[in-house]
């Protein structure tokens, strides 16, 4: 599973990372730069957790 992140939706709220910090990189402004990553086994439901935590929607999970 890998992140996509629109970062032209993403408004650096951070509660992606403040649910999921392991899955969830963000710059020193707080925006999320996580795009491309993959989700670590075992990780998946967390890291579904924190995209839905993102209150632009900027945050999606695809299959690899």
């Amino acid at each position: 599973m890998k992140i996509k992140v629109d970062t032209s939706l993403c408004s650096g709220h951070a509660r992606c990372a403040a649910i999921a910090g392991d899955i969830y990189r963000l710059d020193d402004n707080g925006y999320c730069i996580a795009d491309g990553d993959s989700v670590p086994e075992g990780q998946e439901a967390l890291a579904q957790r924190g995209a839905r935590a993102c209150p632009e929607r900027a945050i999606t999970l695809v299959e690899e």
